[in-house]
């Protein structure tokens, strides 16, 4: 008499398979070249002098980080880096040649401005930047320490002197024009009259409107001339060519926030320093 006999277990079946260990990825040689190249990229975009380096190095880099990236089997952290590096590398270097170009512009078309062309000014001036021994006083023609009024002072092209400030200058300006219209509430008018004369070369002569004018509130705010759409009487030719020698007078109106505490701000040409002036 036969019995059946129990199925015979399968060694195979019963094993366990060995856990999957995951391959260790490769040296990505050309992400790292990449993250060298935009490190030092990145180092020389950041120096106005070898800029050029950097604008030759940044751009391999970036290409080669893309090629580090889309590769197989390979590290990815030093081809993202070096991504990240080039691109932040290249807004720096453009920041950095921009403010290249602005600061050497200004060295070229920029002028000083001379204070006190004559004795009186000059007297003027002395006496405004003087001060108690202890305390030395600010430069003259600085927000802190405005020139007074009547003191003269010029770039290269221009020669500004303001003669007088009027405040309160309502019934003035009202009865200049027509139209004109009265400052709103809690502003008046003031009445800038200033001098303008071309000391330029220019066989053409230059146009006095490159002379700005603003007025500097107490508390910081600028209010350019332009700003007030009122004809002022007498007021000054900023438009007519004036040749070397020439010189304008006349007033410009503006509407400032009342009392009026602040200066005048000038520039003796588009790109001149600014010079303060009191206003009383």
């Amino acid at each position: 008499m036969s019995y059946p006999q129990s199925p015979t277990p399968d060694a195979s079946a019963s094993q366990t398979p060995a856990p999957t260990v995951p391959e260790k990825s490769a040296r990505n040689v050309i992400g790292i070249v990449a993250l060298a190249l935009a490190a030092v990229g990145f180092i020389f975009a950041c120096i106005p002098g070898a800029l050029i380096v950097g604008w030759i190095l940044l751009p391999v880099a970036f290409v080669l980080s893309i090629i580090g990236l889309v590769q197989k089997n390979k590290a990815k952290w030093q081809a993202l880096a070096a991504l990240i590096i080039s691109v932040v590398g290249t807004i720096v270097g453009f920041i950095v040649f921009f403010a290249v170009v602005a600061a050497s512009f200004n060295d070229a078309f920029g002028s000083d401005v001379e204070i006190g062309t004559d004795a009186d000014s000059s007297a003027v001036v002395e006496e405004a930047n003087e001060s108690e021994a202890e305390e030395p006083a600010a430069v003259a023609g600085t927000r802190e320490n405005p020139l007074p009024l009547g003191t003269s002072f010029s770039s290269d092209e221009w020669e500004v002197v303001v003669n007088s400030v009027t405040l309160g200058a309502e019934d003035e300006v009202m009865a200049a024009n027509q139209f004109n219209e009265a400052p709103e509430p809690g502003h008046e008018y003031i009445l800038v009259n200033y001098s303008i004369t071309y000391v330029g070369d220019d066989a053409e002569g230059g146009v006095p409107a490159m002379v700005g004018l603003e007025y500097v509130t107490a508390g910081g705010n600028t209010i350019a001339s332009y700003d007030t759409m009122a004809v002022a009487p007498d007021a000054i030719d900023t438009l007519s060519t004036l040749y070397e020698g020439a010189s304008i007078s006349g007033n410009t109106v503006i509407a400032v926030p009342s009392p009026a505490d602040g200066v005048l701000a000038i520039s003796p040409g588009m790109f001149s320093d600014t010079i303060f002036v009191a206003i009383q």
